[in-house]
């Protein structure tokens, strides 16, 4: 499997795990639901899921459709688009939610979420080229 597959893999099980960590905090602690709720949210819904999605995708996809990936650096890139991104969301909704420097926390959120979209696009992006490629390519042959 290719790094960045595994990678895109093993972050999203860590988001999962720390997703629920904070999901348990916020049953011992109700308070903790003012502060990191967003953040349990985004964690589980881009951490968890879109990162599995990512990795699977960008090992399954391009094989389902015959073809290598439309680009590997677009796929590279985007890891880190969509790491850093949600990284900057989950301290950007902590902030706000706890109400420490809130300006500033709508500024790193506002960042991480830009840069987390870029991320959704070029994944989108790789991923649709790699699917419309497929259909006008003939699809790669197996070795014998």
């Amino acid at each position: 499997m290719d790094k960045y597959v595994v990678w895109y893999i093993r972050l999203s099980l860590f988001f999962f795990v720390l997703a629920n960590i904070l999901g348990i905090g916020m049953v011992v602690a109700p308070e903790w639901k003012v502060y990191y709720k967003a953040t349990h949210v985004h964690f589980n819904l881009l951490g968890w899921m879109s990162m599995m999605i990512y990795g699977v995708g960008y090992h399954i996809l391009p094989k389902f459709s015959g073809r290598y990936i439309y680009s590997v650096a677009i796929q590279n890139i985007q890891f880190w688009f969509s790491s850093l991104g949600l990284l900057g969301m989950g301290v950007g909704w902590s902030m706000i939610g706890k109400d420490l420097a809130p300006e500033t926390g709508q500024t790193v959120l506002l960042i991480s979420a830009i840069a987390t979209l870029v991320g959704v696009a070029m994944f989108a992006f790789n991923i649709g080229m790699t699917v419309a490629e497929a259909k006008k390519v003939p699809p790669i042959k197996p070795a014998s």
